[in-house]
């Protein structure tokens, strides 16, 4: 990084929330051209950074500086529904100004406002089927679009503009498998100054270096994710070795320092017992006394001195293994038993046109796979089976007690603290019981005890599956929309852990193929129009469309 000019710096950079929880503390990073990966486990500060870099939050202490412009797409994307697609893409008042003059209207303020730019529409469109978003006019307005579609609508409006530094807070997490591989095409072909906070594999290796924030402090690793798995295997397998080592020597001091005590002991009884005799002169005797105890406190400071080095090393060579905390998600007894109706949906019509024709079943405890483009309905059909939709026409039976965590998590109060909103689902439940149950999800002590509007994403989504888990009656349907979206590596395998020793019926609508497979799926839905089955294999070949 260091033969290369920075364009983005961080000094002594610092951060609290109002509340006084830390994320940074004198922290230092410098950034220069090509394609970073920051990754780190959930809660670390990545997020936090974007936003700093961004300049949406001012530091506690310290100084953020950036050569350029910067273009910044948040994680938690929120576009004005009103707002037709041309004004979110910066480019209405161009537009306007250009059908003006070709309406015959030569006024010189349109000529100012056009500019160069008389190619205005047909770079706008062309940026736009870049991503797969060709069939959107420019006239429509955001309402119209799914959530994974305004995602692309905003990357589309930084293309456009062309920021010197252009920041991605886990752009993949609403977009489907063809939207993904528009987007991955796009951040292969960007030639500037990029920062990409994700958690998704396939995106990190199109990268240059990888960024790893962990402890306040980035470690740098050349490649894309590959070659720093590749990295970190090495140097843990090293780490490990020098704690077997360290141990090895605590022990060896240990009994060196035994074993000198012996001696001294030794050596004690036998000039007492020389006094005692009186064999030689009192004085001489007196003079190897204090002699023998000056040797005796020096090889004793010397052996302890030596013990709390080798310590010091063992310590040192502890932290430097990696013993990331996971969440240990503990499902409650949920069993269905095999051939018990669970969920049935009759001639169902939703909102926004999607359709079930006839008669669909989920008996025992099957496990469903929902799939689908941006837009298809997944998050409505979910949302009608959890009953916050009506559906327009037919019946819906949920025949158990159902759960459904929602993607955009808003199951939460901001105002109100963890514990604090965990206790709304669960008003029977102790406070020790919640306590108990929330440090399970790593909110430990004060931890639980902050306001939700101050979590990470991935705090949030562990935040949000804990009140969901621990709320009554328990779940015998479970319903999760796009449950990796915000989580870390560490913590997507613990959540497939625990919902493979799930007993109940599960349905994922979700876009990540590998999640999917992990857990177990029995079923395979696609939503396009209609419900109809299919598979694994038919899905990935999305993104080679």
């Amino acid at each position: 990084m260091s033969t290369f000019p920075t364009s983005v710096t961080c000094t002594s950079l610092s951060f609290s929330w109002p509340d006084g929880t830390p994320v940074l503390d004198g922290f230092q990073l410098a950034v220069g051209p090509g394609r970073t990966g920051l990754i780190g486990l959930n809660g670390s500060g990545k997020s936090t950074l974007l936003r700093l870099i961004a300049g949406e939050l001012t530091p506690t202490a310290g100084t953020v500086r950036v050569a350029g412009e910067v273009g910044y797409l948040p994680q938690n994307l929120v576009l004005d529904t009103d707002l037709r697609v041309d004004e979110a893409l910066g480019v209405a008042a161009t537009r306007a100004a250009l059908h003006a003059i070709e309406a015959g209207d030569a006024r010189e303020e349109h000529f100012a406002a056009v500019g160069d730019d008389w190619d205005v529409e047909e770079r706008t469109r062309a940026t736009l089927d870049q991503l797969g978003l060709g069939h959107i006019g420019l006239d429509r307005t955001v309402g119209e679009m799914s959530g994974g579609e305004c995602v692309l609508l905003r990357l589309a409006a930084l293309l456009l503009a062309r920021p010197d530094v252009l920041l991605l807070d886990e752009p993949t997490n609403n977009l489907d498998l063809y939207a993904r591989g528009r987007l991955y095409d796009a951040v292969a072909a960007w030639s500037g100054v990029m920062v990409v906070v994700s958690h998704d594999r396939e995106l990190l290796e199109r990268v240059d270096q990888i960024a790893d924030l962990r402890d306040g402090e980035v470690t740098w690793y050349g490649g894309a994710y590959s070659a720093y798995e590749q990295a970190l295997a090495v140097e843990q397998e090293a780490a490990e070795r020098m704690v077997r080592v360290a141990e090895a020597d605590v022990q060896r001091q240990k009994r060196e320092l035994a074993d000198n005590q012996v001696k001294l002991a030794r050596r004690k009884r036998y000039g007492q017992k020389m006094f005692e005799s009186k064999r030689e002169p009192k004085i001489v005797m007196g003079a190897r006394k204090r002699e023998a105890q000056v040797s005796a406190g020096k090889q004793r400071i010397m052996h302890t001195e030596r013990l709390a080095e080798a310590k010091e090393r063992l310590d040192a060579a502890v932290d430097a293994v990696r013993d990331d905390d996971e969440i240990r998600v503990e499902l409650p007894y949920t069993k269905v038993h095999p051939g018990r109706g669970v969920l049935r949906l009759s001639d169902v019509e939703l909102a926004y046109g999607a359709r079930i024709t006839g008669e669909f079943e989920l008996r025992g405890p099957e496990r469903i796979a929902l799939v689908g483009r941006n837009g298809a309905g997944k998050t409505t059909l979910l949302r009608t089976v959890a009953g916050e939709l009506a559906p327009v026409a037919g019946e819906v039976d949920a025949q158990v007690p159902l759960r459904f965590l929602p993607q955009r998590l808003d199951v939460l109060d901001d105002g109100l603290s963890v514990a604090e909103n965990v206790a709304r689902f669960a008003p029977a439940a102790t406070h020790n019981a919640i306590r108990a149950r929330l440090a399970r999800f790593l909110f430990k002590g004060a931890r639980a005890d902050r306001p939700a509007g101050t979590l990470s994403g991935g705090e949030r989504f562990r935040a949000a599956l804990a009140a969901l888990l621990l709320a009554e009656p328990a779940p015998q349907l479970l319903m999760l929309d796009e449950p990796t979206n915000n989580l870390d590596m560490a913590s997507v395998r613990n959540l497939t852990t625990a919902l493979e020793a799930y007993e109940g019926a599960l349905i994922v609508a979700s876009h990540d193929v590998r999640f999917l497979k992990s857990v177990g799926i029995t079923r395979w839905l696609l939503l396009d129009g209609e419900l109809r089955p299919t598979t694994p294999e038919e899905v990935g070949a999305q993104t080679a469309e």
